[in-house]
């Protein structure tokens, strides 16, 4: 099948699942097109039994396509800077200091906590893995998924403090949740294995040069943008700051998707300003919401089809379940303590911590993350497991978010 026809039938797929939510179902449309993708994959594992090769002629699509690739390779970089167009500068002052201590200290001891726990869980199911690959897994499932939680952002009615500090801390964990991951799998590749120090560099490098490099684009950008009234160049323009700017952080070595989080708060707020006209302004936000719908459509249905690559596995599935209620109680911990040890309560609102850790969703980062690991590093165990875990993200705490709101506001008042 060529890539072509491939992504004909993926988008085909994802318009009729969008028809289908959007005229009968009327749920969060990217949990609707995850739970609808894993309807598909059954559907295919189930008409592997009637038709025999099906299933395998299916899964060997999959894995040719390469989920990994598609999303941390490319659909990553337009996601991650549509999600920060809409974010404003002037919020995120507001609550920094929230936001910088969750995405990089939250991250941090969610990532051990998870870990940690994992390695326990295991032990317990008579599974012994050494302590680095839990690690990993924790690693992979400490940040939450900004696609996932600004998708979810858009039903509901949050405070705007716990929005904009759940939406900013979304993107900025999101990336240096993949810088920690990357840093963990240089440890645990065989090898001369790096000390602490170069591991401490390499943390910085990742993250402290993509902030660098997502500045230095936006400002070009904002450069760029602000001397022409042309808004169909001006998409080009942003296109072009996208894909190339994604393509030099990965040449640089640094975190792609750090940069495109700083470069759309950069673009998305220059475009709010008087050196952008009306029209363009409209034209950009429009060309950038409509791709951002597109491309999570297709994303949270391809993410739905792992299932066809991953199998039924209900030993493995059932401890990512397990996991999945770890990451929970991780989350909260890893939350709360820097709350404590900062004062941040003061700018928060009461029971924030509540709905950030059940708000904060686990996505496509995390899949793709959990596919894209080597042959020594155990995927058949923690890849079935991420699956778990994001299933159970979606379905259990992104459909109940609204009821929790529901049921915390009165207790708030």
């Amino acid at each position: 099948m060529s890539l072509f026809t491939f992504l004909a039938a993926l988008l085909t797929l994802a318009a009729l699942f969008s028809y289908l939510n959007a005229r009968f179902l009327r749920q969060p449309a990217g949990i609707m097109f995850l739970l609808l993708g894993v309807a598909a994959a059954a559907g295919v594992l189930a008409g592997g039994r009637i038709v025999p090769g099906f299933t395998a002629t299916v899964r060997g699509v999959l894995l040719e396509f390469n989920f990994t690739k598609f999303l941390m390779g490319s659909v990553l970089s337009f996601l991650l800077f549509a999600g920060s167009l809409h974010v404003r500068v002037e919020a995120l002052k507001e609550v920094w200091r929230s936001i910088t201590a969750y995405s990089t200290l939250g991250v941090l001891l969610a990532t051990g906590l998870v870990g940690l726990g994992t390695y326990g869980l295991l032990h317990l199911a008579g599974v012994e893995l050494p302590l680095l690959p839990c690690l990993l897994f924790g690693a992979l499932i400490a940040p939450t998924d900004p696609i996932a939680v600004l998708g979810i952002l858009k039903t509901t009615d949050l405070d705007k403090n716990i929005e904009t500090t759940l939406a900013g801390e979304s993107l900025f964990n999101d990336g240096f949740g993949v810088v920690v991951f990357v840093t963990l799998l240089e440890l645990a590749t065989p090898g001369e294995t790096p000390s602490a120090g170069s591991a401490a560099l390499l943390l910085l490098r990742e993250a402290g040069g993509g902030l660098l490099a997502g500045a230095v684009l936006g400002y070009v950008g904002y450069r760029l943008i602000r001397t022409v009234d042309h808004f169909q160049t001006e998409v080009i323009l942003t296109l072009a700051l996208v894909m190339g700017g994604y393509a030099l952080c990965d040449h640089l070595h640094v975190s792609g998707p750090l940069a495109m989080v700083v470069a759309g708060l950069a673009i998305g707020n220059v475009s709010r300003s008087a050196a952008v006209s009306d029209t363009t302004r409209d034209y950009l936000e429009k060309f950038w919401e409509a791709l951002d719908e597109v491309l999570n459509a297709v994303l949270f249905v391809l993410m739905g089809l792992q299932l066809v690559v991953i199998g039924v596995s209900p030993f493995y599935l059932g401890l990512g379940v397990a996991a999945a209620v770890l990451a929970l109680l991780a989350r909260y911990v890893a939350l709360a303590l820097p709350t404590l040890l900062l004062g941040l309560s003061k700018q928060l609102p009461p029971r924030t911590l509540v709905i950030l850790s059940w708000g904060g969703l686990r996505g496509g980062i995390s899949l793709a993350l959990a596919l894209g690991l080597p042959a020594g590093l155990h995927p058949e165990v923690f890849v079935p497991m991420t699956f778990a875990v994001v299933l159970f993200s979606a379905v259990v705490q992104g459909l109940t978010l609204k009821k929790l709101l529901s049921w915390l506001t009165p207790l708030s008042a």
